[in-house]
């Protein structure tokens, strides 16, 4: 097994992963969202290598991370509605899918064969560093194993690809939790996940709530296989009290639960906990173990959550 490196956030660190991204090796590195496994975009061999380090599934598109708008523009026709999310949201935890540009240049495993491409551009000012230091544009999905919790600090990257990547940029713990918003604009346009960007927000440039379609067997964008984020425990959702044996995570005031995602009902405060939590959750549960997770409401960042804690609790394939 290899040894995974644990980069310092400094030039040298920087300078080291983007040295490494730019020969092809994956490495971990941090966004304002969640950990991502970086890879060159442009190069086949290390998107291909994303892919089995995840264990992701082939038909699974990734979401390319560049510097800026322009950038971006290099990689995927925009159109009006797409410059205005854009240039309201970015950089930022809202990701655009938008048709390819012919001559991108990016590898065709990216797409997992759609005509589209799923671009961001990253706010933490490590993930801005690296890219501007790598100078490619980088596919980034989480940093986990497919389909288990994803990693919001280096450790958690450690705990579940240690050996099988490069490095990771240890940039500390990510502020905001969930991943990114994906949305697809047009007429209408379409939510594909929830995240980091809310709906209500989104409406305000858009003039206009976006849709959520159902997810698809072959995902047009990352998040939307039905079992996704799971601990090993099983999960029960909207739990009002524990029962036998349950390892009860609250919300709000919830007197005896044994963590909680915010003890204030903060949903903020919720969603940069949310991961690390289900994590230690899983831990207290042991194996075979199950967890119950307090009602959160559905209203801004609390769609993101129970999106996620959905996909925790969905049965595994």
């Amino acid at each position: 097994m290899n040894t995974t490196l644990r980069l310092s956030p400094d030039a040298a660190g920087i300078a080291r992963a983007a040295a490494l991204l730019r020969a092809g090796a994956l490495v971990a590195f941090p966004t304002e969202t969640v950990y991502g496994l970086g890879g060159a975009a442009t190069i086949d061999a290390a998107v291909r290598g994303i892919y089995e380090a995840k264990g992701r599934p082939g038909h699974n598109p990734l979401i390319v991370h560049v510097p800026d708008l322009a950038a971006a523009e290099r990689l995927a026709v925009f159109d009006d509605q797409a410059r205005a999310l854009a240039r309201a949201f970015w950089p930022g935890p809202l990701t655009l899918v938008l048709p390819l540009r012919t001559g991108a240049g990016l590898s065709p495993r990216i797409t997992a064969g759609h005509p589209t491409v799923a671009i961001r551009v990253p706010a933490h000012p490590l993930a801005q560093a690296l890219l501007r230091e790598t100078g490619l544009p980088v596919a980034a999905p989480s940093a986990n194993p497919s389909g288990k919790i994803s990693p919001t600090t280096a450790d958690h990257v450690l705990d579940g690809l240690s050996g099988r990547i490069a490095a990771v940029l240890d940039g500390g713990p990510c502020a905001v939790g969930v991943e990114s918003t994906i949305l697809a604009p047009g007429t209408p346009p379409r939510l594909l996940r929830p995240g980091g960007v809310t709906a209500e927000d989104l409406a305000r440039v858009l003039g206009t709530l976006p849709i959520r379609p159902e997810d698809a067997a072959r995902p047009e964008a990352p998040g939307q296989l039905a079992s996704h984020y799971a601990p090993e425990a099983a999960v029960r959702l909207n739990a009002t009290a524990p029962q036998t044996g349950e390892i009860w995570v609250g919300f709000g005031p919830c007197a005896g639960a044994a963590l909680s995602l915010s003890e204030s009902g903060n949903l903020d405060e919720a969603a940069a906990r949310l991961f690390d939590v289900l994590r230690r959750a899983d831990r207290l549960a042991g194996p075979g173990g199950r967890i119950a997770i307090a009602p959160v409401p559905m209203t801004g960042l609390g769609l993101a959550i129970n999106d996620r804690l959905g996909r925790a609790a969905a049965p595994r394939p």
